[in-house]
């Protein structure tokens, strides 16, 4: 960890003044969260980082994106889908299984730029693709100098703030000097290795590495339109409990289902923001 550390100082200023796009650092994290199902989900997500800005996504995601940027990749992947989750039924019947194939599992990307002192966060409000912006200023820490922890073999100091409607408990290392972590999380003198907030959010790094990797910007962006954070978070969670009643109003014969984990046919658990949203302050007055 001590030889990393000390060749990521010594490039630290290099790398930063031959391309502002390229990253200095690669940390991968475990994103933990409640769903409506009354589970916990994990995703594997990643964090490219320099000393100015930072990109935060799914990898499996973002090469679905790259993919579908150009029309030979859009094939590509139609293809790849295709022969991953089609089944033809004895009957000549076709049906996809979307859990076999290379699919995103999360639609959220969050780009964090200190020179233009916001963040940019690009993600699926129930059908609608957006984005919007928000000031760094918006998250405030207070750090708690005598409680610490060592994560992944550094040294980390926790602090505290209340951020759009959850409590934040959040542990950085001063050891690796990149004001940045996981999701939206910024503004500590040192990179968040681990973060943790009420209701059963979590993100944990399990490693990181030096890199000079191209923090590329975020594939068809002209797909997003502009929203209102608390407006899109609004419209997604009704989307959530009424797809089925939206998606035939617009002329699709589609029947949404829950199943147990026998298989068993149940009703449909509601999606509630104060519980399942990691940001519920939506529903707060």
């Amino acid at each position: 960890m001590k030889k990393f550390l000390t060749s990521f100082i010594i490039c630290f200023v290099a790398i930063t003044t031959l391309a502002q796009n390229r990253a200095e650092i690669i940390v991968s994290y475990e994103s933990s969260f409640p769903t409506k199902h009354g589970k916990i989900q994990t995703l594997k997500m990643s964090l490219l980082a320099s000393s100015t800005e930072a990109k935060y996504f799914n990898d499996i995601s973002l090469w679905v994106d790259s993919l579908k940027s150009t029309p030979e990749g859009k094939a590509k992947y139609t293809e790849i889908i295709r022969k991953t989750c089609m089944t033809v039924e004895p009957d000549g019947s076709v049906s996809f299984d979307m859990r076999k194939g290379p699919t995103k599992n999360t639609h959220s990307f969050v780009f964090t730029n200190l020179a233009e002192d916001n963040l940019t966060h690009y993600n699926k409000f129930g059908e609608e693709l957006g984005y919007y912006k928000e000031p760094l200023a918006e998250m405030q820490w207070n750090i708690i100098e005598d409680s610490t922890a060592n994560i992944v073999g550094y040294d980390c100091v926790m602090a505290e703030t209340d951020y759009h409607g959850r409590h934040w408990k959040a542990w950085f290392t001063p050891e690796i000097p990149v004001p940045f972590g996981p999701w939206k999380l910024h503004g500590l003198p040192g990179l968040i290795l681990k973060a943790e907030a009420n209701g059963n959010f979590l993100f944990v790094a399990t490693g990181l590495e030096s890199t000079d990797r191209i923090m590329t910007p975020m594939y068809m962006q002209d797909e997003y339109s502009k929203v209102n954070r608390k407006d899109a978070l609004k419209n997604a969670e009704y989307f959530n409990n009424n797809q089925e009643s939206i998606l035939r109003a617009q002329g699709q014969n589609v029947t949404v289902l829950a199943v147990d984990d026998d298989g068993n046919r149940i009703e449909m658990p509601k999606y509630d923001g104060l519980l399942h949203n990691i940001e519920p302050d939506y529903k707060m007055k």
